[in-house]
């Protein structure tokens, strides 16, 4: 069962993790649009994960990191 409400420290990580997808999305010169489109997300998703809204699943953080052609590990370290 989901802590709620989720722990600060969580929140932190998940803002560092939105900057850096939002980082490697400009790297590869894509836009939200771009992203959503190669990963299968509505651009709107793309902005909320960037932006700590709403945290992407291990799944979509797979695509997003094969989208961008970068580790998973340089997303989430």
């Amino acid at each position: 069962m989901p802590l709620d409400p989720v722990p600060d420290w969580v929140l932190a990580r998940r803002r560092v993790i939105g900057d850096r997808i939002r980082e490697a999305r400009r790297a590869a010169g894509l836009s939200q649009v771009q992203l959503g489109e190669r990963v299968g997300l509505d651009h709107k998703t793309v902005h909320r994960y960037e932006t700590a809204q709403r945290a992407p699943t291990i799944t979509e953080l797979l695509l997003i990191a094969d989208a961008l052609r970068v580790p998973l590990a340089e997303l989430v370290r």
